[in-house]
C-alpha cells in the first residue's frame, strides 16, 4: 500500500510539474468556493440554489485552470494585482491580528491632535503620552 501512495504522490509531482500551482488568488478563490458551497447547503429556495451552483462551478473551474496552467508568468501577473487589490484589506487584518494579541501586555490610544495609534504598556497607573507623530502629549489611565 505504501509502495503504491508514493507511486501516486510521484505521478502527481511529474504532472505539475511546470504547472504554476497555488498561490494567494487561488486560497480566496477555495475560500470563495467553500463559503459558496455552504450557502447552498444552508439556503432552501431552488433559484438560489441553481446560482450558487453555478457560480461555484464556476469559480472552481477558474481555480483549477489557474493551478494547471503553464503560462506561469501571466498567473503571477494575475496574483500579484489580487494581492495590491486586497492590500488595504490585509493590513488591517494584521493590525487587529497584532492588536489582539498584545492585548494583555499593552493598550491602544489615538493621539487627539493628530491621530495616530499609540501603544502604551499596561500596569502603568497614570501616564503621559507623547505622540511620536506630532509630538502632542496627552494623559491616559493604563
Amino acid at each position: 500500500m505504501r509502495n503504491l501512495m508514493a507511486k501516486l504522490g510521484d505521478n502527481m509531482r511529474r504532472f505539475m510539474m511546470g504547472r504554476y500551482g497555488m498561490d494567494d488568488l487561488n486560497r480566496f478563490l477555495y475560500g470563495t468556493f467553500i463559503v459558496l458551497f455552504l450557502l447552498e447547503l444552508l439556503i432552501p429556495i431552488a433559484r438560489v440554489k441553481m446560482v450558487l451552483n453555478i457560480a461555484n462551478t464556476l469559480v472552481i473551474f477558474i481555480e483549477l485552470f489557474r493551478m494547471l496552467s503553464r503560462n506561469i508568468s501571466k498567473r503571477y501577473a494575475e496574483n500579484l494585482k489580487f494581492l495590491d487589490l486586497t492590500a488595504g484589506i490585509r493590513r488591517a487584518f494584521r493590525i487587529n491580528k497584532k492588536k489582539f494579541d498584545d492585548r494583555k501586555d499593552y493598550r491602544y490610544f489615538k493621539c487627539p491632535g493628530c491621530g495616530q495609534e499609540v501603544r502604551v504598556p499596561k500596569g502603568k497607573g497614570h501616564v503621559r503620552i507623547t505622540c511620536p507623530k506630532c509630538r502632542a502629549s496627552f494623559e491616559k489611565k493604563v
